[in-house]
């Protein structure tokens, strides 16, 4: 895998096959991401928080080589099967690539809340090297979500459903804390 300013270059996403990064995590690939899409995962593409995950997916393409790949394709590294986590090391150091969608994935989370409520929110992720950490995001004086993070090498999702779902709840959360403590949320704005 490389890295171009704490994104992973073209070359890393999944192009054939399984794809295996630095730490062995496997990812699905363009023709699987495809082929496992029914209806229901067509219809998720369109839930507000995916459409932010994907915004902030194609916001790193600053050259265009990713405008060719699919939505699914770019959303496929947060689906890991069953089959997948299973090869997976139980205690792993994360690599670069997970940390960054980890990262990307809390964005999404702080943009949702700020759509909803017009707060500006903004992540904090302080991590160790063996993948355990908290994301923070904040607005005004206020935390609106606070999560403790483990095992961060095995981030991912056993579906597009349930990546749609952990999202909405975390969005869902930092937009009644905001809407719980205004004053707070706005303070200093």
């Amino acid at each position: 895998m490389s890295l171009t300013h704490g994104r992973p270059k073209e070359d890393s996403l999944p192009l054939g096959g399984m794809v295996q990064s630095a730490q062995g995590a496997p990812g699905l690939d363009a023709a699987t991401a495809e082929a496992t899409l029914d209806a229901n995962d067509e219809a998720l593409l369109k839930d507000p928080f995916i459409l932010e995950l994907i915004k902030q997916l194609r916001a790193q393409d600053t050259h265009g080589t990713w405008e060719g790949k699919s939505d699914a394709t770019l959303l496929s590294p947060y689906i890991i099967t069953a089959e997948q986590r299973r090869e997976l090391p139980m205690m792993g150091d994360p690599d670069p690539e997970t940390l960054w969608r980890l990262d990307l994935f809390h964005n999404a989370i702080g943009l949702s809340i700020e759509r909803a409520t017009g707060c500006m929110v903004s992540p904090m992720m302080k991590m160790s090297h063996e993948g355990f950490g908290r994301a923070v995001l904040t607005t005004g004086r206020l935390i609106v979500v606070n999560r403790y993070l483990r095992d961060v090498h095995r981030f991912g999702y056993a579906s597009l459903k349930k990546l749609a779902e952990a999202g909405n709840k975390l969005v869902a959360e930092g937009v009644g804390m905001v809407q719980a403590y205004p004053d707070v949320a706005k303070y200093g704005s």
